[in-house]
């Protein structure tokens, strides 16, 4: 049995009365049983282009989800229902706010589309931004500003948003906005002097509750550009946080609202020059524990020197890189430098010294557990038990002496 859909003629609709058709068992998407329920007819919007489902109740019982099965409409519920009567109440406050995303959503698509040459070629309501995927040319700041501003001016003018329904081909003479390749009778969203645009969602009377359109940032997204965007209560809400943090960043930065992109630059310029000087210190301090390290370590007989060092504690591992390499440069050396409880080992060899580090990391990671990888000279691995460190390390350097 087909489901009627009051939302099609009354997006404003907030309680009604239906008859239930079918009540079957189900499990929801997290696991819980739920039941399936076909109602006469329903003002309960479904999952569909791009917006997502309303919420509510029916009679006692929550509505969790609601999925269009092509000529009917199931509601998930958290009880089951005999046939007869009952009573559907919507979420006001939730699918109101969907009709200002979604109405806000067409009128920012017919904006980039006929000023700027961007069809939307997607749409996202998500539960606090709402996004639209454009193709073309990347737009810039100034296009940006341009659509909100336009779309805001399209809001003050209060335009009235109707239904209309025809055909695809009546829709193309009136210049619909997007041609649909269906037969039969289409739905279409008209916002006056502006868009018509075939669309099966819930939408606005009238521009003006639509409130204000924020257009915050756009992105690249494959072949297209995501515009992120919020309408109505949102905007105030998305205005305020955006606010709050701004101070509190000045705050951090110790200036004035206004002169946080200059104060983070600074930040930024001082942060990547002490970063590059602390790791020229860490180099330099491998190099001397390295030299140090060599001085207490005498060749082995047949001129092969095998250097183990194991740290326990949380130290960096480009330390531990930096101090293998340096161990590596002396002649015919081979360095297993490892830390634990991170797990982190690094095996490094002078060319001369004739082994083969990824061999032998390989070995080591097979027989206790762990990933890494490099090359002949030098290899760097993660052991899967942080604590098995010292027995890798005393196990490779056996591998390496031929014990």
């Amino acid at each position: 049995m087909t489901t009627r859909r009051l939302y099609y003629d009354d997006s404003y609709l907030r309680e009604y009365d239906a008859q239930v058709v079918s009540c079957e068992k189900g499990v929801h998407r997290d696991g819980r049983p739920t039941f399936e329920v076909i109602l006469d007819e329903t003002a309960f919007y479904p999952t569909s282009g791009g917006q997502p489902h309303d919420l509510g109740r029916i009679d006692d019982a929550e509505v969790l989800d609601v999925r269009d099965d092509g000529e009917e409409i199931v509601h998930i519920v958290e009880r089951g229902f005999q046939p007869g009567k009952v009573h559907g109440c919507l979420h006001w406050a939730r699918r109101f706010d969907h009709m200002q995303q979604h109405t806000g959503q067409h009128l920012l698509s017919a904006i980039f589309q006929e000023r700027f040459g961007l069809p939307t070629v997607s749409f996202h309501l998500g539960s606090e931004v709402s996004t639209i995927d454009l193709r073309g040319n990347e737009p810039s700041q100034a296009v940006l500003e341009g659509a909100e501003r336009a779309a805001n001016e399209v809001i003050f003018d209060d335009r009235p948003v109707t239904v209309r329904y025809g055909t695809a081909e009546k829709l193309a003479q009136l210049g619909v906005r997007k041609e649909v390749e269906r037969t039969g009778i289409l739905r279409a969203i008209e916002i006056e002097g502006v868009d018509l645009q075939p669309c099966g969602g819930t939408h606005l009377r009238k521009t003006s509750q639509i409130g204000v359109t924020l257009v915050r940032r756009c992105s690249k997204i494959r072949q297209d550009w995501r515009v992120e965007f919020v309408c109505g209560r949102r905007t105030e809400r998305v205005a305020h946080a955006d606010a709050r943090l701004l101070r509190e960043v000045a705050e951090k930065l110790n200036c004035a609202s206004e002169d946080v992109a200059e104060a983070a630059g600074r930040a930024v310029s001082e942060r990547d020059a002490h970063f590059k000087n602390a790791k020229a210190a860490l180099l330099r301090l491998a190099e001397a524990e390295a030299e140090l390290t060599l001085q207490r370590e005498p060749a082995a007989s047949g001129g092969l020197r095998v250097v183990t060092r194991f740290f326990q504690d949380e130290g960096d591992g480009e330390y531990l890189g930096a101090f293998a390499t340096a161990l590596a440069k002396a002649e015919r050396t081979v360095a297993l430098v490892g830390r634990s409880p991170c797990g982190h080992v690094f095996f490094a060899q002078h060319p001369a010294a004739g082994k083969d580090m990824k061999a032998l990391l390989n070995q080591v990671m097979e027989e206790f557990g762990g990933k890494g990888g490099g090359t002949k000279d030098f290899t760097r691995g993660k052991l899967s038990d942080g604590q098995a460190v010292e027995k890798v390390l005393r196990r490779a350097r056996a591998i390496v002496e031929g014990k």
